[in-house]
């Protein structure tokens, strides 16, 4: 495993990091093709065992149920300061005013009852999900620095949202004096690159670590384009992700599938090693339902495309419209 600093801070993170939306009860939330406790407990240890110290969350997740089995598997695994625990704020968990968005009275609200699932006394990044347009910015970003002050909280990120919006966000923390954002978890693949035009080289710029999700667009580059899975047939934010551009993104995903043959390695490694190559990316984020998911992000660690196969996996794709920010 390869580990690097995240953005401009002293953390090591692992290059990948293992996301656990894919680890919950089914029953709760709307995810019905989340694995239960007792199948996502695994997929945790081996990725321990493969090295990933860094593993991403949700208090939205599964009703919560992902911080759960995320913090019940840790405790029994690994020592609590050998790990990075990454989770989320801003979509409601449960119904009634103030229990979502990013309101002071939210975010504190919501970073303890994080704790309270997750088992533990503090969470290493607490990201904002999404943008709050309801919320004075301002508001929102004194209550995160008030949470890191506190002790419950090691560092701050932010989540898909307009470059402009974030450049805002760093403006004002540092204007005051708070908390500034070290990390972006942002949209990015070989189906939807438009981080690219404005997002990366603002993150570049400042210093922020990039932790890409869905970096094999929901499964898309690592499987014959007409295949189904149970994910994907109820995954309907991910449909929403790529329906106008399918004839576009077929060919890219053709691509990928050439250049594997030709290579005798898994799609998926392609696919992330071409994430992986962006210098601003410090860990994509990984999803595995199957153990071969996590070998195979491992191995990408190794795949180093040449610049001709790059411009071969670029060359048919077309601009996409904004989506992925809400």
């Amino acid at each position: 495993m390869d580990y690097v600093k995240l953005g401009r801070t002293g953390l090591d993170v692992s290059r990948i990091c293992l996301g656990c939306m894919s680890y919950g009860d089914p029953a709760r939330g709307n995810h019905a093709w989340t694995l239960p406790p007792e199948e996502s407990r695994p997929f945790i240890r081996k990725a321990l065992d493969l090295g990933i110290n860094f593993f991403d969350t949700a208090n939205s997740y599964s009703a919560g149920s992902s911080e759960e089995i995320l913090g019940g598997a840790l405790k029994d695994f690994a020592r609590r300061d050998e790990v990075v625990v990454a989770t989320k704020v801003f979509f409601a968990n449960g119904s009634g005013p103030n229990l979502g968005g990013l309101s002071r009275k939210s975010i504190f609200q919501a970073i303890d009852a994080s704790l309270k699932r997750l088992g533990m006394d503090y969470v290493d990044l607490y990201q904002i999900h999404r943008f709050d347009y309801h919320t004075p910015i301002e508001e929102t970003l004194e209550a995160l620095h008030d949470v890191v002050k506190s002790g419950k909280v090691r560092y701050i990120g932010a989540s898909s949202m307009h470059a402009w919006q974030f450049a805002n966000a760093l403006h004002v923390s540092e204007r005051h004096g708070w908390t500034r954002f070290a990390t972006m978890q942002n949209h990015l693949n070989l189906l939807y690159r438009e981080e690219e035009r404005e997002m990366l080289p603002l993150c570049k710029a400042e210093g922020i670590g990039v932790i890409p999700w869905s970096p094999l667009a929901r499964g898309r580059l690592t499987r014959d384009w007409d295949d189904k899975t149970a994910r994907s047939r109820t995954d309907e934010y991910g449909g929403l992700l790529y329906t106008k551009t399918m004839d576009a993104d077929r060919k890219v995903a053709a691509k990928v599938a050439e250049l594997a043959t030709a290579r005798g390695i898994p799609r998926a490694q392609i696919a992330l090693a071409w994430v992986l190559r962006k210098l601003e990316v410090a860990a994509p984020i990984i999803g595995a339902t199957k153990m071969q998911h996590l070998d195979d992000a491992v191995a990408a660690l190794q795949v180093t495309l040449s610049q001709k196969e790059v411009a071969a996996l670029e060359e048919a794709y077309i601009p996409h419209a904004v989506v992925g920010f809400s």
